[in-house]
């Protein structure tokens, strides 16, 4: 009987060692949840970095007193920068920009032709403990003559790619599902591995990609509308979106993200998606903006948030 007993228990005990070791998390999964839980404990979480990230530019008549309260930091190309400027702005990249930041203790402006890779940008800035803002609509909202690359993606001409494309639709957006985490592997720290994944973000450059890709094949992404609800009743939506707001750590929003997809996600402008996409580069995932967002889709559609050529120049400075 001792010896039947014995035979018994033996093959439970292999079976519940092998247990234990198969839902052992792996090296990935302990980074990404080490970075993930660090980001979230020091308020990091998604939506602390999307609270007061962007301003608008100020009035004629306010203008000196707005650029003396900001350090501004420029990311256009060193001719267009010497071409006209904002009085002050040094002139930097996206992978440059925490040295040029240094150790300022202004709120930093961070300018770009658009307010998209401004956006990249303000996210390394504030997961580096700065405060920091967009310009809206960068330095196409600034003056008339520097519109051109917001005229040339939106408007009534340019901004309609999506009216009359089968993959704009007004059917529900997709039910959000659980996935695994990205793959991370990355040592040290909480701190240093948030480090580690700032560096990379700004170093890859913008991540962006052009509406008429998108449209063309939707099942070759995971794509998120970063919408509220009731303006995807209203306007409709990508074929296959999803949409994922708000989308936190805290909260396991995250995890309804396809880690395996490449991440395309999409608002009104581009410049609150690629907040979100500079911050999905940082946790792991492989994350492009939709350039221009809906402004370059449905523009004559939109009743709100679009881009407007300037009737009141700003000054700038060679």
């Amino acid at each position: 009987m001792k010896k039947l007993i014995a035979l018994l228990v033996i093959p439970l005990f292999l079976l519940a060692s092998c247990k234990k070791v198969t839902d052992e998390p792996t090296s990935e999964t302990k980074s990404y949840k080490v970075l993930t839980e660090y980001m979230a404990s020091n308020n990091m979480d998604l939506n602390n970095i999307l609270t007061d990230w962007i301003v608008a530019r100020p009035d004629a008549a306010d203008v000196q007193t707005f650029i003396s309260s900001y350090y501004i930091i420029d990311l256009r190309d060193a001719t267009a920068f010497g071409n006209g400027h904002i009085e002050g702005a040094v002139n930097s990249t996206l992978a440059n920009i925490l040295t040029t930041a240094g150790s300022t203790t202004k709120p930093i402006l961070v300018v770009c032709y658009t307010g998209q890779t401004a956006a990249h940008g303000v996210v390394a800035l504030k997961l580096s403990g700065y405060q920091a803002k967009v310009l809206k609509w960068g330095m196409s909202g600034w003056r008339a003559d520097l519109s051109a690359p917001w005229e040339g993606n939106s408007g009534p001409t340019n901004g309609v790619t999506a009216i009359g494309n089968t993959n704009w639709v007004s059917t529900a957006t997709a039910t959000p599902v659980k996935y695994s985490t990205p793959d991370l592997t990355l040592s040290g720290d909480g701190a240093n591995m948030l480090k580690t994944r700032i560096n990379y973000m700004i170093g890859e450059g913008f991540k962006g990609i052009a509406n008429t890709a998108v449209l063309a094949n939707p099942g070759n992404y995971f794509i998120n509308n970063f919408w509220d609800q009731v303006d995807v009743d209203h306007y409709g939506h990508i074929a296959e979106a999803s949409r994922i707001k708000p989308l936190t750590i805290t909260n396991d929003e995250m995890l309804n993200i396809d880690p395996s997809k490449t991440v395309v996600t999409y608002c009104w402008t581009g410049q609150t998606s690629s907040m979100v996409t500079a911050y999905l580069n940082v946790i792991g995932y492989n994350a492009v903006s939709l350039k221009f967002g809906t402004n370059g889709m449905i523009y004559t559609d939109l009743q709100s948030h679009k881009f407007v050529t300037p009737t009141v120049d700003l000054p700038v400075v060679p």
